[in-house]
């Protein structure tokens, strides 16, 4: 097996279990729409991704705060949210990270930022609603509830993707703070 190349400094890592808390603190509020419940730990899972730009470090914040989450509040799904929150921010963070690095040279670094994190976002929310959908139709056994949940999901796909991008915008206060503190700057 490959060895990583460099460590993730300690700053980087603390930041990762913030993000971890703060998914399984999300994963405890959630409004409630007809027919179930939009959740807020997706935006914290792609915020948190795109930030961390660590596939593994992503992996584990994602995949293990939402099974956290779902262990203490809705047992039933957590191993369906460990794989599919786990693999939507790992490629979150795997396109923020080598996607368009270097592509539009110097003259454009937040064009290619704002691309490789849309682009990482949208495959996420894709990753998320085919998990969520699958995981659905196994863990209660009835695809006709996974088909009567999939617009819920896509409401809240989306908006884990939309509050993340604008959170993270290159130009945005919390991007620089974050860069700033995880020694990155």
């Amino acid at each position: 097996m490959k060895q990583r190349k460099e460590n993730i400094p300690i700053r980087k890592l603390a930041l990762g279990a913030v993000f971890m808390a703060l998914t399984i603190a999300l994963s405890t509020f959630s409004i409630p729409v007809p027919g179930g419940h939009l959740y807020f730990c997706d935006a914290a899972i792609c915020t948190g991704a795109i930030l961390l730009g660590d596939p593994v470090l992503a992996f584990i914040m994602g995949g293990f705060g939402s099974f956290l989450g779902d262990l203490f509040f809705n047992p039933p799904s957590m191993f369906v949210s460990l794989f599919t929150h786990g693999i939507q921010a790992a490629v979150i963070a795997l396109c923020v990270s080598r996607l368009f690095r270097g592509r539009f040279g110097d003259s454009h670094p937040k064009t290619a930022i704002m691309l490789s994190q849309g682009i990482g976002v949208l495959l996420g929310a894709i990753i998320m609603v085919i998990g969520y959908t699958l995981g659905r139709a196994y863990v209660y056994s009835t695809p006709e509830y996974a088909i009567l949940k999939l617009p819920f999901e896509i409401v809240q796909a989306g908006f884990g993707a939309v509050v993340s991008m604008a959170l993270c915008a290159p130009a945005s206060t919390i991007t620089h703070a974050f860069k700033r503190y995880a020694g990155q700057h």
